[in-house]
């Protein structure tokens, strides 16, 4: 049985209103204009800098990005304990019958006590998040960390994320992947890209194995 690494924020965590709200406040910071829940399906992508460029229709400086990232993830905290579990979440993850693990690019020493307090901790082989103090990067380079660190060919892997930066990922290992569309990303999008989509996560688990008999 293949080895399942979940993504976190907009597939196990439910945080797109607040994800929306926090990107809002970092606009507000430097008198950016407002976007809503669709805009961001529509148009965010990785490395967040760009997506940040898009919005505001011009470059991002370094230091400007350093300063839109402080303001977003201070506003996310805030309301952070009051984003629920995606609905079939814990279903979704015991329904798949090998090995799981979660690797997120939110950061590492906070996403451990969200992951233990929601009761997963135990279900997940490993856990791994940005080791690192800015984010906005792509996750390929982590998931070829987090994957050496399990010590689980990329070929035995699907991976099960909301944006196409996650298939992007498993591209990179040689891995498979299937899209969950009640994520940060427009449907439509995810399914331009040609990979298989499910529209919940246990739909999602159900695809995987399909895929990796």
């Amino acid at each position: 049985m293949a080895h399942l690494v979940w993504d976190w924020n907009g597939t196990l965590l439910n945080d797109l209103d607040l994800v929306v709200e926090a990107t809002n406040a970092a606009f507000a910071a430097i008198g950016g204009p407002m976007v809503t829940a669709e805009d961001h399906r529509r148009d965010f992508r990785r490395p967040v800098i760009d997506y940040y460029a898009f919005v505001l229709g011009r470059p991002v400086s370094a230091d400007e990005f350093v300063r839109l990232d402080h303001a977003f993830h201070t506003a996310y905290r805030t309301r952070l304990l009051e984003c629920a579990l995606a609905d079939d979440a814990v279903d979704a993850i015991s329904a798949w019958p090998g090995t799981q693990s979660l690797l997120s690019m939110w950061f590492h020493d906070e996403l451990l006590p969200e992951v233990s307090r929601r009761g997963l901790a135990e279900r997940l082989v490993r856990v791994d998040g940005l080791r690192a103090t800015v984010g906005g990067g792509h996750k390929a380079e982590h998931l070829i960390e987090h994957l050496a660190a399990l010590e689980v060919k990329g070929d035995e892997t699907v991976l099960i994320g909301d944006s196409i930066d996650d298939a992007h990922a498993a591209d990179e290992v040689g891995a498979q992947v299937v899209l969950y569309a009640g994520g940060f990303t427009d449907p439509a999008v995810l399914r331009a890209s040609g990979r298989p989509l499910a529209p919940t996560l246990v739909e999602a688990v159900a695809l995987a194995e399909e895929i990796i008999r």
